[in-house]
């Protein structure tokens, strides 16, 4: 009811977990969780149109290789094939780099996974990430085959990490969040925070629940803030 005055009328789930996965065990009866974002239709609409991130030199053509590369691999691994093989040339997609596959279907959430750091060339942390998002996100069946064509893609390529001493250095728009505590990590892109109109400490607490912690958790002495920037682009765009 509360939100419901304050003009909300919009409901997302972000994750979910249980208390097995908290604790850590296995067996028995388990409470569920999950982190939800209420919000108002057009809420962060015309932010969420703007730009986020930042810009890492990819041309045009980069971008348009790499989201190539995405979608064949998408196309292909969802029919049962094994990921398609690519030439690559640029050395901009060569680098190693951090990069995150999002799958959405009508606008909706429909797969995100990548590596958080540079551990291959670009092009090919683009591909392996484009077929765990297509196939193995655990919030989602995998993506059928006659779904392809509904989805869109978008690619951001991460920044390396750095520790946020001060939660005034964050940028909304510019900053993606990783929060650590024990065990238990939670991240959220930089567009996220546009996407939903949300200010530095919303932010937080979203990544907090992402993580399974607490909402609060982020100002624990034992809590480490990470920041990263990103280039996002989508078939969109291009």
């Amino acid at each position: 009811m509360a939100a419901r005055e304050l003009g909300a009328d919009k409901v997302k789930i972000l994750t979910h977990t249980n208390s097995n996965d908290v604790v850590g065990e296995r067996g028995g009866y388990v409470v569920g969780y999950s982190a939800i974002a209420v919000y108002r239709s057009g809420a962060g609409g015309e932010e969420g149109k703007k730009r986020v991130g930042v810009e890492l030199g990819l041309s045009e053509e980069d971008k348009r290789t790499l989201l190539t590369i995405a979608r064949r691999t998408v196309e292909r691994v969802t029919r049962g094939e094994p990921p398609p093989e690519f030439q690559v040339k640029s050395g901009k997609l060569l680098e190693r780099r951090g990069a995150f596959v999002t799958l959405k279907k009508h606008g909706e959430l429909r797969g995100c996974i990548g590596y958080i750091e540079g551990i291959k060339p670009l092009w090919e942390a683009v591909r392996d990430m484009a077929r765990a998002a297509a196939l193995e996100d655990p919030r989602f069946p995998p993506v059928r085959p006659e779904e392809v064509p509904e989805l869109e893609i978008e690619i951001s390529v991460l920044t390396p990490l750095w520790r946020v001493k001060d939660i005034k250095d964050i940028v909304i728009g510019r900053d993606g969040l990783i929060i650590r505590k024990g065990w238990r990590q939670g991240l959220l892109l930089p567009q996220v925070a546009t996407e939903y109109g949300w200010d530095v400490k919303t932010f937080l607490e979203h990544t907090c629940l992402k993580a399974g912690l607490p909402r609060d958790a982020w100002k624990g002495p034992d809590a480490e803030i990470w920041a990263f920037s990103a280039e996002v682009f989508s078939e969109g765009e291009l």
